[in-house]
């Protein structure tokens, strides 16, 4: 049996950031969570080491070959693992023209868990008002919990399991290996290339 390809993307600027941090822990969740079940290969996607290929992609419409990678692993994935830091009461910038530049029928029906980062907890409604529609337009399906983790939930000692964000946590991931677990291999499907003219054929009143 294949292995399940579990791909988490990360919009965190800083290095080290909680951005990155909080979807470490997501993605160890999920994997604990589909233990015994199937094999998960992970990967991370750095948005960070991405944003000149991605401005260009935007001007040119052709992505560079790192870019390109990237978009082929959220295609190809079983599961998705998306987090962004939220500035201005919503995504970030980097973490939009990313999904900007992805095909429209890259996530269909893929499971999703959206998860975000922030100084302070007024902002983790940019969850439900932000993330959650982005991704029901692209056509996914989206978990149940959301996860935000504001400065406070990492307590002094930067640990997730300072208050309730461990238990937060632990239900997303465990809902996304839910989804994952009865999904088939993303691997195992054909993938059919509709022409151009056909998809602009269909739009059409």
């Amino acid at each position: 049996m294949k292995p399940m390809n579990l791909v988490v993307v990360t919009a965190g600027l800083g290095k080290p950031s909680t951005t990155r941090l909080l979807a470490d822990r997501l993605a160890e969740g999920a994997v604990r969570s589909l233990a015994g079940e199937r094999t998960v290969e992970t990967q991370v996607v750095e948005l960070r080491d991405l944003a000149v290929d991605i401005a260009n992609n935007l001007v040119t419409g052709f992505p560079g070959a790192r870019l390109r990678d990237a978009l082929e692993a959220v295609r190809r994935a079983d599961g998705l693992i998306a987090v962004t830091p939220i500035f201005t009461a919503s995504y970030s910038g980097l973490f939009k023209s990313f999904f900007d530049v992805i095909d429209n029928s890259a996530l269909d029906g893929k499971p999703v868990l959206v998860a975000a980062t922030g100084g302070t907890a007024r902002h983790s409604l940019a969850l439900e008002h932000a993330l959650r529609p982005l991704f029901a337009y692209l056509r996914a399906i989206v978990v149940p919990t959301a996860v935000y983790a504001a400065s406070e939930d990492w307590g002094t000692a930067g640990d997730a399991a300072t208050g309730d964000l461990a238990t937060r946590i632990a239900r997303a991931s465990g809902e996304l290996a839910g989804l994952m677990s009865h999904r088939p291999a993303a691997a195992g499907r054909s993938d059919t290339v509709v022409p151009f003219e056909q998809q602009l054929a269909a739009l059409r009143p």
